[in-house]
């Protein structure tokens, strides 16, 4: 035992313990990446919108109270172009710029005064800052355009011609012979139905004798029992206008499709059911194409004459016969008359015509048709 105590090393002496070192002073922290890079704008920001204010510690921008306030109407705050004048924006400006049609000026808004935002126009909202769609006109200006370009106002009040005839010229169908041809002769009264009405139709069924009567409108509304009763005998009608206008070649085409047809009306309705009109004749003859061809659309022929007495002058009895035996070939009209005043003359003519006629071989036909 004492051996093996002899034989241990010396224990090593004890070193003396090394000082501590000192802590190594703490750095403060560092401030975020992101908030410093959002700092660093923030002070780009400012110095570039004037702004005063940057930052607090959490580095948001503050605008001013006007500036952030959507709907301000400051006139500092407002962008130039922008609509907040009452009067629209005039070429050049920023409500009508080059990429768009330059809006329309206030006066041609209907409705409006010229005060934006109610017509339209863009408004000084706050959440745009400039004009909407490069100035172009909203939908309510496209009517003013058109009301422009229809309203009465340009349309000439006075002066304006009447339109032409719809068929200018001279009429080319106007008949002045009988149906058959030959030694016939058709007799036709004008301006009836009259007070000598009666006493022709008279003479004329004694010699078994068919006549046309060229009846005014007026006149066979006013006495449909005598249209009825030369219906009844067999006798032909023919429409002689409303109210004899003459000369009736110089009518507008609106004022002869008038009298045409509402005489044809009339005396249709005069006549009773089945009445049929086959001809017209012109006042005074004033035929022309277009009166021709209204006639002609009502399924009527225009019917003239080849013999005149001009009995409507009253020249006498014996001048009437006279002018009918003088003028009368085979195949003619006669022009008489039954109405327009005292036909008298006219019914003494007849009773010595009527046999003179028969004497001379003639036979009585209708005009052509």
């Amino acid at each position: 035992m004492h051996r093996n105590a002899a034989r241990r090393r010396p224990a090593h002496p004890i070193r003396p313990a090394r000082p501590a070192r000192p802590a190594r002073p703490v750095r403060p922290a560092r401030p975020a990446a992101g908030r410093s890079r959002l700092v660093a704008g923030c002070i780009a920001v400012a110095a570039v919108l004037g702004l005063s204010a940057c930052g607090t510690a959490s580095g948001a921008l503050q605008p001013t109270t006007a500036a952030a306030t959507p709907g301000s109407a400051s006139p500092q705050q407002q962008p130039t172009g922008t609509a907040a004048s009452t009067t629209a924006p005039a070429t050049g400006s920023d409500g009508a710029t080059g990429s768009g049609p330059a809006a329309p000026s206030a006066a041609a808004k209907p409705g409006t005064s010229g005060v934006s935002g109610t017509s339209g126009t863009p408004s000084a909202s706050g959440t745009s800052g400039t004009p909407g769609a490069s100035g172009t006109p909203s939908a309510p200006a496209q009517p003013a355009a058109t009301a422009r370009t229809t309203s009465p106002a340009t349309t000439p009040a006075t002066g304006t011609p009447a339109p032409p005839p719809a068929h200018p010229g001279t009429a080319t169908k106007v008949i002045g012979s009988t149906a058959s041809g030959g030694r016939t002769v058709a007799l036709t009264f004008d301006d009836g139905p009259g007070p000598a009405t009666g006493q022709i139709l008279d003479l004329l069924a004694q010699y078994h004798v068919k006549a046309t009567f060229c009846e005014i409108g007026q006149n066979a509304a006013a006495n449909p029992a005598l249209v009825k009763r030369v219906v009844a005998e067999g006798h032909r009608l023919c429409d002689h206008s409303v109210h004899h206008p003459q000369p009736f070649e110089k009518l507008s085409h609106d004022k002869a499709v008038y009298e045409i047809g509402a005489a044809h009306d009339m005396i249709v309705k005069a006549g009773g059911p089945g009445t049929e009109v086959s001809w017209f004749r012109a006042p005074g003859g004033g035929f022309d194409a277009d009166n021709e061809h209204i006639a002609a659309g009502l399924g009527m022929s225009s019917l003239g004459w080849s013999v005149d007495p001009r009995d409507w002058a009253r020249p006498g009895a014996p001048a009437i016969v006279s002018t009918v035996q003088q003028q009368l070939k085979p195949g003619g009209v006669i022009l008489m008359h039954d109405g327009g005043g005292d036909r008298s003359q006219t019914v003494a003519a007849l009773k010595q015509l009527l046999p003179w006629l028969v004497a001379q071989g003639y036979t009585f036909d209708l005009p052509a048709a």
